[in-house]
């Protein structure tokens, strides 16, 4: 899947052309399967649950990026390009989005403003997103 959308963001420096390596997509997917496992242990506490379930959809999402050989030094960038990676729906990918605000407002200000819907949504996104990935499989060899 390429993307003119894609390839416009590279060609204003919002997005950097790099091919893609099987290594980093592995360690990506890797990485993100176990933090979303994590994330669905309700022994875990909320904020913690949270902070896999956003780490683990922005390494998916960034994978795709990488699949389409592009890197984003914006971690918002890479949920709003999962449109054009996978032909995810606005609805889908703003749900990363705002998860990337709340994030950050805990991050940088302490305040947590989620709930369980709000993990659940989150959680949704990036199984779905893991299964459209890994559905994908390997990249093929040159």
């Amino acid at each position: 899947m390429t993307s003119n959308s894609l390839e416009n963001l590279a060609r204003i420096g919002s997005l950097k052309r790099e091919p893609p390596a099987q290594a980093e997509l592995d360690g990506l997917i890797g990485s993100a399967r176990k933090r979303l496992g994590d994330a669905k242990n309700p022994a875990n506490t909320l904020e913690s649950r949270f902070d896999l379930a956003y780490n683990a959809a922005h390494a998916l999402a960034l994978a795709a990026l990488r699949r389409h050989g592009y890197r984003s030094e914006n971690r918002y960038l890479v949920f709003q390009a999962l449109e054009h990676t996978m032909g995810f729906a606005d609805p889908q990918w703003r749900v990363l989005a705002t998860c990337h605000e709340r994030r950050n407002k805990f991050e940088y200000e302490g305040v947590l403003n989620v709930d369980e819907r709000l993990l659940a949504e989150s959680i949704g996104v990036a199984d779905r997103l893991l299964a459209a990935l890994e559905k994908l499989g390997p990249l093929k060899s040159a």
